[in-house]
């Protein structure tokens, strides 16, 4: 397989994709890492699970610093991004599978809603 040829493809398809389109893309991201994340706690690989927690935290700094700040929902949900750090630090420290479990649902709908936006805006 060509590596070369494989990122030329994953950097186009990334250019190429609309900031909605992007926003989706993280946040997928967002829930493959918080799932390993589950995953390794459960493996008791906790490598794996402190690098999945970190990855998922630097995720939400980015969709925070992203975000407009001219818009009033932004306050909202940078303080549900501050919320899903604080959330993600304590599960980092006590590696309390069931903080994990309460926090995915919350990501999970935001996503959603995300993804409804998306479809209404392309309609």
């Amino acid at each position: 397989m060509n590596i070369n040829g494989y990122n030329q493809y994953k950097e186009q398809s990334i250019n190429t994709m609309t900031s909605g389109e992007l926003l989706l893309l993280l946040y997928d991201e967002l829930m493959k890492r918080l799932i390993r994340a589950e995953l390794a706690l459960d493996q008791k690989n906790y490598e794996l699970f402190d690098q999945s927690i970190q990855r998922s935290k630097e995720i939400i700094w980015y969709l925070d610093d992203t975000l407009d700040r001219q818009y009033p929902i932004s306050v909202q949900l940078s303080r549900l991004y501050e919320y899903f750090t604080f959330q993600l630090s304590r599960v980092a420290a006590s590696r309390n599978k069931k903080i994990l479990e309460e926090l995915k649902p919350y990501v999970n709908e935001l996503r959603d809603a995300f993804r409804t936006a998306q479809k209404n805006t392309n309609q």
